[in-house]
C-alpha cells in the first residue's frame, strides 16, 4: 500500500487564479488471443486422429514486459458513455509574460478512472460543433502519478497550453477543447474517457536509467514518473537509478513545474538530473539557439555512453521535429564504432527502450 509523503506543489495558488484548462495521440491495438487460441482448437480436433506429435505443438511464451503493465487499464470509458468528473483545481502555471499559457489542473474521478504513470485520458468538450455533433475527444498525456496530485488515488491531472493562433485569412482561431479545459472552474463537470496506452509506461527495474526528452506540455508524464520516483512511497517500488530530463521551452517563463523539479533534485542529488534549453534566451558556443537537441549535444558522449547499455530507457514526448534532431546528434557517434544509429534505434525500440509519443 503506497503512502505519499508530504511534497510541496509548485502551483500557483488557486486563490490568485480560480479559472481551471489537444493533441491526439496514436495507439497501438493488439490481435485477441482468444480468436487464435479458439481457431487452433479447431485444427487440434480436426487433427484428432494424427500424431501426438502433431497433438503436442508448443505453445510460444509471452514475451515479458520490461514496462510497469501489471494491472494496466485501457478504455474503461468510452466516447458514447464518458465519465463525468469534477474540476477540483484549475491554475496557470506560466508567467504572464509567457509566449501563451499553460494551466495545470485536477480532476476528481473517485477512484473510477484507473490509470498508469505515461497513460493519456480522452476529454470531450461541452457543446456541439458546426455539424451539430458533440466534440470529438482529444487525448491528453496525464501529468499526474497514479496516486493523483491528492495522493488518494482519485484524481488526474493534466497539462494544457491554451491554443490560440491566426490563421492564413487573418482570423483568431482558438482550440476548441485546450480553451474548454483552461476556462474551467472549479466544481464544472468534464467528460473523460479512457484511459489508454501503453507506450509510455514505466520500466519496472528500479536500477535503470531513464532518459526523458520533453517540449512544453510534453513535461506531463515525465512529471508523472518523476512524482513515484521521488515524491511518493511505496512498498514494492524504490526508485534507485538515474533519472535525467531534458526540457525544452522557449522562453524561461515558460519552464513548467521548475520548482517541484528543484526539490526533487535537492532530495535526490545522485538520481536526479535537469537540464533546460531555453530557445529564445539561450545558445550553444557556435552561437545556435539552445533546443533540446542542442543541450543534448553538450552531452553527447554520455549519452551514447549510456544508450549502449540494455538498462537504460529513452522516453520522448512533444514535437514531432525532436526525433530527427537526436538522430543527427547520434549517427556520427555510432558510425565511430561502426554501428548503424537508425538500425541500433530500431533495436532499442524493439526491446522497449526508445519510447516516443509525439505530435
Amino acid at each position: 500500500m503506497a503512502a505519499v509523503t508530504a511534497a510541496a506543489v509548485s502551483l500557483r495558488s488557486a486563490t490568485t487564479s480560480s479559472t481551471p484548462s489537444s493533441t491526439p495521440h496514436s495507439h497501438c491495438s493488439f490481435p485477441s488471443a482468444v480468436r487464435t487460441t479458439a481457431r487452433r482448437g479447431l485444427i487440434i480436433r480436426a487433427q484428432a486422429v494424427s500424431t501426438d506429435a502433431a497433438a503436442a505443438a508448443p505453445v510460444k511464451a509471452k514475451k515479458e514486459s520490461k514496462k510497469q503493465d501489471e494491472g494496466v487499464v485501457t478504455n474503461k470509458f468510452r466516447p458514447k458513455e464518458p465519465y463525468v468528473g469534477k474540476c477540483l483545481l484549475n491554475t496557470k502555471i506560466t508567467a504572464d509574460d509567457a509566449p501563451g499559457e499553460t494551466w495545470h489542473m485536477v480532476f476528481g474521478h473517485e477512484g473510477e478512472v484507473p490509470y498508469k504513470e505515461g497513460q493519456s485520458i480522452g476529454i470531450i468538450a461541452d457543446g456541439e460543433d458546426k455539424n451539430g455533433k458533440p466534440h470529438k475527444l482529444r487525448l491528453y498525456s496525464i501529468a499526474s502519478s497514479a496516486l493523483g496530485d491528492f495522493g488518494d488515488s482519485k484524481t488526474v491531472s493534466l497539462c494544457v497550453k491554451r491554443l490560440v493562433y491566426t490563421n492564413d485569412q487573418g482570423e483568431v482561431v482558438k482550440g476548441v477543447c485546450s480553451n474548454f479545459l483552461c476556462d474551467l472552474k472549479p466544481g464544472a463537470d468534464v467528460n473523460i474517457t479512457g484511459p489508454v496506452g501503453k507506450e509510455m509506461l514505466m520500466p519496472k527495474d528500479p536500477n535503470a536509467t531513464i532518459i526523458m526528452l520533453a517540449t512544453g506540455t510534453g513535461i506531463a508524464p515525465f512529471r508523472s514518473f518523476l512524482w513515484k520516483m521521488f515524491f511518493e512511497k511505496y512498498e514494492d517500488y524504490e526508485f534507485k537509478g538515474l533519472a535525467w530530463l531534458f526540457l525544452g521551452v522557449p522562453t524561461s517563463s515558460s519552464l513548467l513545474y521548475k520548482e517541484e523539479f528543484g526539490k526533487m533534485k535537492a532530495k535526490a542529488p545522485e538520481n536526479f538530473r535537469v537540464d533546460y534549453a531555453i530557445s529564445r534566451e539561450e545558445t550553444n558556443a557556435l552561437g545556435e539557439k539552445m533546443y533540446i537537441q542542442t543541450r543534448m549535444a553538450e552531452y553527447k558522449d554520455e549519452l551514447w555512453e549510456l544508450l549502449k547499455k540494455d538498462t537504460t530507457y529513452v522516453y520522448m514526448c512533444g514535437l514531432k521535429g525532436m526525433e530527427k534532431g537526436i538522430d543527427e546528434i547520434m549517427i556520427p557517434l555510432a558510425a565511430k564504432e561502426g554501428i548503424d544509429w537508425l538500425d541500433y534505434r530500431k533495436q532499442l525500440k524493439k526491446s522497449e527502450q526508445w519510447n516516443v509519443e509525439v505530435y
